[in-house]
């Protein structure tokens, strides 16, 4: 039994225990719930299966040997379709010490190991510091958001005509383009980069309102900016990433799309869409990601080769690497910087580096 105070670590917080030992996982459960942490049951993979379709549990204990689904299919099938998860905790139950099992495990996406018998202040110990890790991260996701969100905010139609004008003068030095839209859909301001890219007449255009000339990308732009403008920033489906072919067979234009906040007047900018061109080959400067999120130089490329509007099979083919090891770094960089998607990752690519230039 633990020696811990109950209740000191969990304060509620969902843990999927999956081992098929019934009297080890009934052990394991007491002194969770006693560490005053929720508890859903899972006998073996095909069981743990069912419950993910209808818990999102903050970290799932995973025993790696089990009949049926073991620990190692649940952990890549969990990976490879249930992306929203990716910032989940995953730790592994194991009777083996063998190092060879802890690089496997490593290698398929677990984020650490205990071994049986299990010693259960150590369990507690590890799960308390996996949760905590994912909760800073989550806070410093949401700060640069918040950040950006912040420099955006000034664009609210409730500010002054002037406060409006400075705003849009220091986008005007930014590398990424900047269309601000209003409730109707119409622009509101493009800042220079924006405008250099339309003026290339290549794939969309800045009059009125933002045109696109591929039907599909189009309809998605215009589904996305309709979201925005009624849903609002607190949508689950935003940001909403488009990809703008160019005919003239350029890399796609790669656009973001944002709602902002609006008064109760319905006045003013509603949505913002961020341009990426990856031909002008936008680069964070080195080290400047690694810094920000913790990543490895190599997840560092994957993420700046994302921020350049690369799509996975091209990141491959540059890095000359196989498609599942991008996936594998995805993986990683959606669990690091706290995002379930890759668009909102791609948003958080370009926002961080960008927000820091308004310090």
């Amino acid at each position: 039994m633990n020696t811990t105070s109950p209740a000191t670590h969990g304060r509620g917080q969902l843990i999927l225990c999956v081992e098929d030992e019934d009297d080890l996982r009934s052990d394991l459960v007491e002194e969770l719930e006693e560490a005053g942490y929720a508890v859903v049951e899972a006998r073996d993979g095909a069981q743990a299966t069912e419950q993910l379709q209808v818990i999102r549990p903050d970290l799932i204990l995973c025993d790696i040997n089990m009949p049926g689904i073991g620990g190692y299919e649940l952990l890549e099938k969990l990976r490879r379709q249930r992306p929203q998860l990716a910032e989940v905790p995953f730790v592994f139950l194991t009777a083996l010490a063998d190092p060879r099992e802890v690089v496997e495990g490593k290698r398929r996406g677990a984020d650490d190991y205990l071994v049986k018998p299990v010693d259960f202040d150590l369990m507690l110990a590890t799960i308390e510091a996996r949760l905590r890790q994912v909760a800073a991260i989550r806070q410093s996701v949401q700060s640069e958001m918040e950040r950006l969100r912040a420099a955006l905010a000034d664009l609210d139609g409730r500010v002054e005509r002037e406060t409006f004008k400075t705003v849009c003068q220091t986008f005007d030095y930014i590398s990424l383009g900047v269309v601000v839209l209003d409730g109707d859909g119409r622009i509101l301001f493009a800042n220079r980069a924006a405008r250099a890219l339309a003026e290339g007449n290549d794939g969309l255009s800045l009059a009125t309102t933002l045109g696109v000339d591929d039907p599909l990308a189009g309809k998605q732009m215009h589904k996305a900016v309709a979201l925005a403008v009624s849903s609002g920033a607190d949508s689950a489906d935003l940001p909403a990433c488009v990809s703008i072919p160019r005919p003239s067979g350029s890399r796609d234009i790669l656009a973001l799309v944002f709602a902002l906040e609006r008064g109760a007047d319905l006045q003013g900018p509603a949505a913002a869409i961020f341009l990426s061109d990856p031909e002008l080959r936008f680069k964070v400067p080195d080290g400047i990601l690694a810094g920000l999120f913790g990543f490895t130089p190599t997840e560092a490329q994957v993420a700046t080769l994302l921020a350049e509007g690369n799509r996975a099979d091209q990141i491959a083919e540059l890095m000359k690497v196989s498609p599942t090891t991008v996936a594998f770094h995805i993986r990683n960089l959606l669990g690091k910087t706290g995002t379930s998607r890759q668009a909102d990752l791609i948003a958080l690519l370009l926002a961080g580096p960008m927000a820091m230039s308004f310090d």
